[in-house]
């Protein structure tokens, strides 16, 4: 049997001569070939049917483990925003409570007549101080933990300045309650408590009050916080201005040219309820200054010297 075998340059071809061995072996070799070729192709299917690759079944239980995790996914992500909305929400109820204490905090300070600028709650507090050292790894808190502690230390401090607030309110108020003063703003007192001879008769008689003498139509000032009980003519006072302080007070002022108030009005220590006249029983321009205790007259001068609280 010969072999030719042609070269690609210049049409060289050789030729081969194979004996019968040479040409037994071959033809075996091509007999085996296809066989070899098909048992290959049969141990690559099962091996990788043993892996799973081939397996309909395990595509399907890939395409459920797939879904599966798609759906943990999106649990996660809609817990993810829920969770945020609700941190959101807790942060906003945290600066409305800041607010208000804020707002508190002014408010107190303008009850307490404190210095503005050394409470300033329109500006973040100055705060400082040397670097601190860690023995051990720092771990953050979670941002829960945080706001939790964060809304118990506001709301505690709530508590505490609303129970402050109504101290120095309650003070406050007390203070403007107290009677204390004089009733007039310029003027000479001109006339004491108690027995005096009587202008119009010059009889000995009593004298419930003290008299301020000054020009017509000066300021008539409240001596004490309270509510105008009586404002209008009144026999032997002229125009009369009646105020009840509480706690048994009541002050009276008379002969007012001009009343300033009227029944039921709050007046503040200070305010000007009347203005200085000579109506009624009086011979010149003064105000009649009378103060109750618990339903009698007091000597007025023991309230006039007196020193506000």
């Amino acid at each position: 049997m010969n072999i030719i075998i042609v070269g690609r340059r210049h049409g060289e071809s050789r030729t081969y001569t194979l004996g019968a061995s040479a040409r037994t072996m071959m033809f075996g070799f091509l007999l085996v070939l296809p066989f070899a070729m098909g048992a290959s192709g049969f141990w690559l299917a099962e091996r990788l049917a043993d892996e799973g690759i081939l397996d309909p079944n395990a595509a399907k239980a890939w395409e459920r483990d797939l879904s599966m995790q798609k759906q943990e996914l999106q649990q996660i992500r809609k817990q993810t925003d829920q969770e945020l909305e609700a941190l959101t929400l807790r942060l906003a109820d945290l600066q409305a409570k800041l607010l208000r204490l804020d707002a508190l905090g002014e408010r107190l300070v303008d009850v307490s007549a404190l210095n503005t600028e050394e409470f300033d709650f329109s500006v973040e507090p100055a705060v400082g101080g040397p670097a601190g050292t860690l023995g051990e790894a720092y771990q953050a808190p979670e941002i829960k933990e945080v706001l939790n502690e964060l809304a118990e230390r506001i709301d505690s401090r709530e508590q505490q300045l609303e129970v402050l607030d109504d101290l120095m309110l309650a003070n406050k108020l007390n203070a403007d309650t107290f009677v204390a003063g004089r009733p007039i703003k310029k003027g000479w007192m001109s006339s004491r408590y108690g027995k005096r001879t009587d202008p119009f008769t010059g009889r000995l008689a009593w004298h419930a009050g003290v008299d301020f003498a000054g020009k017509m139509g000066a300021d008539i000032v409240a001596v004490a916080s309270g509510v105008v009980t009586w404002a209008g003519p009144r026999y032997g006072y002229g125009r009369l201005v009646e105020i009840n302080h509480g706690n048994g007070y009541k002050t009276r002022y008379a002969h007012c040219k001009e009343l300033n108030v009227a029944v039921g009005d709050v007046v503040r220590k200070g305010d000007v309820v009347a203005l200085m006249g000579s109506s009624g029983r009086s011979t010149g321009p003064h105000v009649h200054f009378e103060v109750y205790k618990n339903g009698r007259t007091v000597d007025p001068a023991a309230y006039i010297h007196r020193k506000p609280r």
